[in-house]
């Protein structure tokens, strides 16, 4: 993911706040279960081109914010955020060399760990079923992957050349 070093920081925080719209969006009765994970996606993104600008303390402070608009207990989103954005550093060594298809794949991994700590925390907090279904945002985030790399390089670029 080979992005120039004058990505400004208020170029990130848009479009990670963007992200956060599109997560509680609201949707018609049954479509949830579709929407996939923005703000995991965008964050993932982030935390793997700008590495040195974006970490663990951007996943906890849009957790926050998720979880003040979503009502859900403070610090539930911000851990799981956080989780992901942690996870993201750690392979971000290996995750530049894969091709995008092997990146997908580790974004399906990466975001399903994310959502199944998430249920984990919903059961704790409360009667909730679970079921697998939780995977579905983690699948369509993993199809949407290569899509949001090209195109957000592709926005890199161009703003560099504006330059």
């Amino acid at each position: 993911m080979p992005s120039g070093p004058r990505t400004p920081l208020a170029w990130v925080w848009l479009t990670l706040l963007l992200a956060l719209c599109l997560q509680v969006m609201p949707l018609a009765e049954g479509w949830q279960i579709w929407r996939p994970d923005w703000l995991g996606l965008m964050l993932i993104y982030w935390c793997m081109a700008k590495p040195d600008r974006v970490g663990v303390f951007h996943g906890f402070v849009l957790g926050i914010l998720l979880d003040l608009i979503e009502g859900a207990p403070l610090g539930q989103n911000a851990l799981t955020l956080s989780l992901l954005a942690f996870l993201s550093a750690l392979v971000y060594p290996r995750f530049r060399t894969y091709s995008l298809v092997q990146q997908a794949l580790l974004i399906l991994v990466l975001l399903g760990l994310v959502q199944l700590v998430e249920q984990w925390l919903r059961t704790l907090f409360g009667p909730f079923s679970m079921h697998l279904s939780f995977l579905l945002p983690s699948l369509i985030g993993a199809a949407l992957w290569p899509w949001l790399v090209t195109m957000f390089q592709a926005l890199e670029r161009r703003l560099a050349n504006n330059d």
